[in-house]
């Protein structure tokens, strides 16, 4: 008979073997040591891709999983994932610059390109102008990987700027583009420039001078989608740009290049031995929130969501050597799914009714006030285009008379226009008729916001490939640059 303590030793002995067996039998992630969270001791990427929608945090996206799901199913609780809301490694990010909890896209993108926090409007230097901050593409460059920065809006714009460019003010365009060819990078695409000569339009044309420095300069579409390795480094400048040098909302856009395009032309260029990095900002869903326009901001998702798909595309040819990163710089215009006046039932589909943007709908809103004056205006004249454009065909007495009251500020000049608080609550600066006709159609929807500006959420990130595992977990904005920088195998500059 085995004695008490014999039969507790041979226990612990026998419990101790399980283990170590279940231990050797599960596949071990390279772990960070103590101290050094963002560290990976795996296999190093050769192909980065890193997607950031400005703008976009969860209740974008959430929008447009349930905004897709009713254009694929006639299921009233059907929701479609998105292609990278179902990669496998999931975390979260707080977005707060150093002088605010809630960031501009300078601080922010810096925070994601650098690794480094700086202010608001700050971009890839430190707050006193004296530190440059060095991006993860300069590093990928130095590598000598190959480099592409895409973004549907100016590719002078703060996002894409700070991964090429280092400025006290985001607003130095003409330096930013200068920055553009001294950066030696393979491929910009999308959008244009904001200030190619200067504010003032009396210095030298930045294209220009980048042509002197090696770079093909191309914007007509034949051109672009000809591309081929021979050309070189490029800036690929979409023919026919809307307001601000940007591309078009993905709801306006016609026969134009996509995003997608954009990505998949880079891809085709890029790919190299040595490998590349290419960053790809949807930039126009952060635009499209300002302006609390939600079917603008859920067809820009979807767009950004096609360009991923091309990098998925490239993935499954390369999955042991690729990392896709997707995530957002920070959540504008305080969206959410839910508003009072639907209480508990949204109504998403009536979104879909929405044939244009707000930015196209401004446009005849002031052709209107160009034909009939200051004292005009008259609802009746746009119920049609209403019912036509928004779907809005069961207007209720109040949905009327705030309707006319905007109608009726629409038709003022804009210096005219009274600027107190009350006006601004409403319109929040654009132009009163279009913005009243979108928050309409929204709520009716079920879709709030709180403002026209950021906001201070967290924001996720999604990665999927080499390393992708390390970016599970809830951290800083800063700490996404780190992990790449890890997976990248460059190194974080102190």
């Amino acid at each position: 008979m085995i004695s008490k303590k014999n039969w507790f030793l041979m226990a612990a002995v026998v419990g101790a073997f399980i283990v170590a067996m279940l231990t050797a039998a599960v596949p071990q992630q390279p772990v960070a040591i103590a101290g050094e969270e963002n560290g990976y001791y795996g296999k190093k990427a050769k192909y980065v891709f890193y997607f950031i929608g400005d703008g976009m945090a969860m209740p974008q996206i959430n929008s447009t999983e349930i905004f897709k799901g009713t254009l694929n199913s006639s299921e009233p609780m059907y929701k479609d994932k998105l292609n990278f809301t179902v990669f496998p490694y999931q975390g979260m990010q707080t977005t707060h610059a150093t002088n605010s909890f809630i960031t501009d896209s300078a601080a922010a993108g810096t925070a994601l390109a650098s690794g480094h926090k700086t202010a608001n409007d700050v971009l890839a230097v430190d707050p006193t102008n004296k530190i440059k901050y060095k991006s993860m593409a300069e590093m990928a460059k130095e590598k000598g990987m190959k480099v592409g920065i895409v973004s549907s809006v100016s590719i002078d714009h703060a996002t894409p700027a700070v991964f090429y460019a280092h400025e006290p003010s985001r607003n130095n365009f003409y330096e930013i583009a200068l920055a553009i060819s001294d950066s030696g990078f393979d491929y910009f695409a999308g959008g244009g420039l904001l200030a190619p000569t200067g504010k003032k339009k009396d210095r030298p044309d930045a294209l220009e001078i980048a042509k002197q420095k090696g770079y093909k300069v191309v914007n007509s579409q034949d051109e672009i989608m000809s591309l081929s390795k021979k050309d070189g480094k490029v800036i690929a400048i979409q023919p026919g740009l809307a307001k601000d040098e940007a591309m078009q909302y993905e709801i306006d856009r016609t026969n134009q290049l996509s995003l997608a395009d954009f990505t998949s032309k880079g891809i085709e260029l890029l790919d190299n031995p040595n490998g590349f990095f290419m960053m790809v900002e949807g930039g126009k869903v952060d635009w499209a929130c300002h302006a609390n326009d939600a079917a603008t901001t859920v067809r820009d998702v979807m767009a950004f969501d096609n360009a991923i798909a091309e990098a998925l595309k490239f993935y499954a040819k390369h999955p042991n050597e690729t990392l896709i990163v997707v995530t957002g710089d920070h959540e504008t215009g305080g969206m959410s799914i839910g508003f009072s006046g639907t209480k508990y039932e949204t109504f998403v589909s009536k979104i879909s009714k929405q044939t244009l943007s707000f930015e196209e709908f401004d446009k005849q809103v002031k052709a209107y006030r160009t034909t009939v004056g200051e004292t005009g205006g008259n609802l009746q004249d746009w119920l049609p285009s209403l019912a036509n454009n928004f779907g809005l065909t069961e207007l209720t007495a109040y949905d009327k008379q705030r309707l006319s009251e905007a109608l009726a500020q629409s038709m003022l000049d804009p210096k005219k226009r009274a600027k107190d608080e009350q006006t601004y609550l409403l319109y929040g600066g654009y132009e009163p008729f279009s913005m009243t006709v979108t928050h309409i159609l929204n709520q009716k929807a079920g879709i709030g916001w709180t403002t026209y500006a950021h906001t201070g959420v967290a924001v996720p990130v999604f990665a999927q490939g080499i390393g992708g595992e390390i970016f599970q977990g809830y951290y800083d904005n800063t700490d996404v640059a780190k992990k790449m920088m890890s997976i990248m195998d460059v190194k974080f500059q102190q």
